[in-house]
């Protein structure tokens, strides 16, 4: 069993969980990152549902993607972005997407909280 200090996050990781960045269409994604949106809110009972099916492999990678710094999170989406082109990521890794990542990830990590509880 890993713990979050031998975990790394990676292009590989990203690239394994592509299709949540890609189901949602370009020009819509961009909307809601510069209108600053809280999506983890809108999709609550779906995390919730989710998170319950995961390994602990799994949720210890999550654990870690919410406790690295935006930047370096936004450096690993545009190195994937840069491989495959896919433009949901580009606009993730673009450093005006800061502060919507934070405040999801934010409340990310209330929602899991409040399920440990």
């Amino acid at each position: 069993m890993e713990s979050k200090k031998e975990v790394e996050i990676n292009k590989k990781d990203i690239m394994g969980v592509m299709h949540v960045f890609t189901r949602v269409p370009p020009l819509m994604l961009k909307m809601i990152v510069k209108g600053n949106k809280n999506v983890v809110r809108s999709f609550e009972s779906q995390i919730k549902d989710y998170y319950g099916k995961l390994t602990h492999e799994e949720i210890v990678k999550i654990e870690k993607v919410m406790e690295t710094p935006v930047p370096q999170l936004q450096g690993i989406l545009n190195e994937v972005y840069i491989e495959t082109g896919q433009k949901q990521l580009k606009i993730l890794a673009d450093p005006k997407a800061k502060d919507f990542i934070k405040m999801n990830l934010r409340e990310l990590e209330l929602v899991l909280s409040s399920m440990n509880e």
